[in-house]
Formats: structure tokens, sequence, C-alpha cells
């Protein structure tokens, strides 16, 4: 029987999916239910040591003797601070040293409750991670419980090894026994060394290239990644070779994926979930696709990336590929499955041709559009950045070549600063597509003596942020203009005028198509700015017109 403490068992079970095989125990109650369950599940061998300072040094003995990862479980209060030595040396040795301790509940830390002291982070630098575990109530904290897990048993045998601290807080009662089995749990598999593309990495990761062929409905997802000819020239192979691929224009050059269309299109369909997910790059704009990933609970998914690092965006990852992304995509070959892929590019099809038809009235979509065209005409290389919000997600509607956003955090700060940054070490044109809310926040970006003329500034400004105007459920909040929205009259001219920055402005169709052709054909000493003054609920409208009439 086990312990009827959830985290305690899923951490039971990730231990001996994760070849833990030996245990260093030390006495206490707060550590009771981990030390009875590693005793109970039969796989792991214990070894009682009283004092905790040796207890961390018996641990360090043995991962020299099994090269493997060895447990050393303390209870909470001061028992942890004793295995600071031996932890730092397995620091120093590179020694997967897991360190287990049981910990009280948040609330009762720093309370003059006994045996209370901020256990988290309480190791410092010597450990590699310290994960710190929920006490599961839901299936998402149950996944998060999980997740830590194997990101610790991962960090511990990754690159030359190291120590892990994984902190288990337990509220009372201790120790009730009352579970037949353990948990089944998701073990997440980490692959490492495949830098380099040899035959020895080949061979390693040749599994998930062979699973991927024979998959019924693989899917290979590319997030947001640095500007590159060859991913690009691989995607357009894999693409030719029947593979579904999705990407946005943040991650591939040819941005004409329509992957938020797709998504709208394909709503709750079950017929387009994946059984194979192949992922690449980082973030993605569209929280549809991420939404409905979330669903292909049985799919085997992979995430690759040259650092290793595990990012369970869809709630199923199964294994990690340490590895540059074109090494992978150099290797996979022709895939079999018209059906599947015909299925996604019929869908895709039918989105192109509503993007070329659809005809937005005056709007901030229809300048992004318009600006869009011309930039694809353009003879010269254009460096586009797009902000935040509803910015990159016309962008990724419009645009045919690569994106640069601040999509990493997401933020409403710096997307004017980083353009204007960019714009000083290039020739080329760098155009910088922004709304008001995004600009206003970092004027101060145009407060600089070495901006020149190759910076271009499309301002959308609709008085207001039209991000926030979508939700329904906000629109019966008297606050939701004045305070959400951050509705205002500001304009822009005033800043250009102090700034020396060349204005332009539009509020009508004619003058939008005559000045965005001054934007990004006409030459300039200084930078150049147009504004485009629109109506928040009308561009909302137009929006949602073309989402709905796909």
């Amino acid at each position: 029987m086990f312990s009827d403490k959830e985290n305690v068992n899923i951490l039971t079970s990730l231990l001996i999916a994760h070849s833990v095989r030996h245990a260093v125990v030390c006495p206490g109650s707060r550590n009771a239910p981990i030390v009875h369950n590693l005793d109970a599940c039969g796989s792991i061998h214990c070894y009682p040591v009283t004092d905790e300072r040796s207890a961390g040094f018996y641990a360090l003995g043995l991962c020299q003797a099994v090269n493997a990862p060895v447990v050393v479980c303390v209870t909470s209060g001061t028992a942890l601070l004793n295995l600071c030595p031996s932890v730092a040396e397995a620091f120093y040795q590179h020694l997967p040293l897991v360190v287990i301790s049981a910990d009280r509940p948040a609330q009762w830390i720093d309370q003059l409750d006994g045996q209370t002291l901020p256990q988290v982070g309480a190791l410092g630098r010597f450990v590699s991670k310290t994960v710190n575990l929920p006490e599961p109530h839901d299936e998402e904290s149950r996944w998060y419980c999980n997740r830590l897990i194997n990101e610790a048993m991962i960090a511990c045998v990754k690159g030359s090894c190291g120590p892990v601290h994984i902190n288990v807080p337990i509220t009372e009662p201790l120790y009730q026994f009352n579970t037949n089995t353990l948990p089944i749990e998701r073990k997440i598999t980490f692959l490492s060394g495949l830098s380099d593309f040899n035959a020895t990495s080949v061979q390693c990761f040749q599994p998930i290239v062979k699973a991927l062929k024979h998959a019924q409905k693989p899917l290979i997802i590319i997030g947001q990644m640095k500007p590159s000819v060859v991913i690009s020239t691989h995607v357009e192979r894999l693409i030719s070779q029947q593979h579904v691929v999705l990407y946005e224009p943040l991650g591939v050059d040819k941005g004409d994926n329509c992957l938020e269309e797709t998504m709208c299109l394909i709503g709750d369909k079950k017929e387009f979930l994946p059984d194979f997910i192949l992922y690449f790059g980082d973030t993605f704009v569209s929280k549809r696709l991420k939404k409905f990933l979330r669903k292909a609970k049985k799919a085997e998914c992979w995430i690759v990336n040259p650092e290793g690092v595990l990012y369970d965006t869809f709630m199923n990852l199964t294994g990690i590929v340490q590895a540059n992304p074109k090494d992978i995509m150099q290797a996979i070959d022709f895939q079999e499955n018209t059906e599947w892929f015909n299925l996604w590019e019929n869908i895709k099809q039918h989105i192109r041709k509503h993007c070329m038809v659809f005809e937005p009235h005056y709007s901030n979509m229809l300048a992004v559009k318009q600006v869009e065209a011309l930039l694809s005409n353009n003879p010269s290389k254009a460096i586009v950045h797009y902000a935040n919000s509803t910015s990159i997600r016309l962008g990724c509607i419009y645009a045919r070549h690569h994106i640069f956003c601040n999509r990493g955090v997401n933020g409403i700060e710096g997307s004017l600063s980083t353009a204007a940054g960019y714009s000083l070490v290039t020739k080329e044109q760098v155009f910088c597509i922004i709304g008001d809310l995004s600009f206003f926040y970092d004027q101060n970006a145009l407060w600089n003596q070495n901006l020149g003329g190759n910076l271009r500034i499309l301002l959308l400004n609709n008085h207001g942020g039209e991000i926030f105007a979508k939700f329904e459920g906000l629109k019966q909040s008297p606050v939701r203009n004045r305070i959400v929205m951050a509705e205002h009259a500001t304009t822009a001219e005033g800043i250009c005028r102090d700034n020396r920055i060349k204005y332009y402005a539009a509020n009508d169709i004619q003058t939008l198509e005559k000045l965005l052709y001054v934007l990004v054909k006409e030459k300039s000493e200084r930078p150049m700015l147009l504004e485009v003054f629109t109506d928040v609920e009308t561009d909302l409208q137009i929006y949602q017109e073309y989402l709905n009439t796909l």
C-alpha cells in the first residue's frame, strides 16, 4: 500500500520511470510518506542514514558507483541545510544527486510553526534546478506536478550532469497508506548530443523520424525562429513531400500558412487531431492552435531545440530532442499519407483564396493589407517588425516574409525601440507596424540622434487597445473603454515634430493609398511615420467579418 498523497505517488512513479534504483533516506515525520513509498515500491533500494550531513555524502558515493541518479530524502526544516556540503561537492563533480525534501504547506512558512523555513532555493546555485511540487487538486495541477518532476529528472542528467532539488509540501494527516497502486505517469524522454549532423546523431534520432513516417496523422509545427533560408527551404521541401506543416511568418520566410484562419475553420473537428506532433522553434501567436493541440492527448509529441529545453506547451510532451532543427528536418523524407495532407491543404487553399478576395473597408486591416502588398512588390529587401496584440495578428494574415515581433513574453513595451535598434546597423529599410498603445508607451524610442531615414513607422491609431474590445463579457464593465482599453485622443504629430520625424496622417482610403506609397518608396534622410486614424469598433468588426466569412 502507498501514501494517499498524490504528489508523493506521482513522484515515486516517476523516480522509477527515470531509472532511480537507490535512495538514502533520513528519519523524520514530514518525509515519512515519501520514505514509505520509496521502500514499498519494490524498485528502489533504501539505505537509512540518521545524520543528514553524512547521508548526503553516502548518496554522493552511490552516484559515483552507479553513474546514475541517486536520491537523498530528508524531512522539513534544517534537515535540508545539512545537505549543502554534499550538494556543493556533487555540483563540482557533476553528479546526478536528487535531493528530495519534505516541506510544510506554503501558508505555514515563517509563521513560527515547527520545522519551517523557506526551503525552495535554499541550496542556491549548487543545484541545476529546483522545483516545488503542488498538492494536486485538479487535472491541470496534476499535469504541473508531473511536468516539474520530469523537468528535474532531465536536468540532473543533462549535459555534464548535476544535483537537483525536489521540494515536496505535504499537508497533514501524514500517515494514511491506503492507495493500492502507484499511478502510471508520463515520463518525458530526453535525447541529447544531437547538435552535430553525423552518423551517430542520425542513429539517435532516427526512431523519431521513423515514427513520423509511419504515423497516420503526423503534424510538423514551427514556432517563432530566427530568419533562416535553410529552414525555409526545408519547409518547402517537406510540404512538397506531402507533410502537413503549420507555421506563422514569425518562423518561416514564406508566411502564407494562414494558421489562425485554419484553426478557426477546423474548430473542434476531431478528424484533424494528429497522432504525432514534431515541434520546432518557440512560441505561436495563435491561441487556437495551442488550445486545439492540447486535445491531442494520445498523440506522440516531440519538441526539438538546440538547448534541450522542456516546453510542454500542448500538455502532452513525449520527449525532447537536443538538436539543430535543420538537422532533423534534413533527415525527414517523403510522407505517403495523401489523404491526411489533402484534408489540411484543401482548407489552406480555401483560406488563401479568401484572403485575396476579401476587401476590408477603411480600417487598420486595410492599412496592413496595403502596406504588405507594397512590400511584396518592393524590389529592395525590407525588414519588418510588428508590435504585439492586433498588429501581429494582422501581420500573420498578410505578411509573405519573415516577421520580427517580441513574442518571447508578448509585452506591450519595446516594439518601436527594437525596430529602431535594428535600423541602426543596417542599410535596409526597417518597418515598424505598431498600434497606438504600444507606440505611445515606447515613444522615447524616437528620442535618439542616431536614427536615419531607413526607419519607417506605420502607426495604427484607433484610440485604444482593440485587442480588449473583443471580449464579450468585458462589454458589461463600466471601465472597459476608459481603463481596460485605455481610450485616448492622443496623436503622434507633436512627438514627430519634437524628434524631427517626417509625419503623415491618413483618415480615408484615398489618402491612405497615397501615403503608404510615400512611406514605402520615398527616400528620406530622417525617419518617416504614417499615422492611420481608424475606429476601434469598426476595426474589430471588420476583423471578425474576415474570420466569419471564411
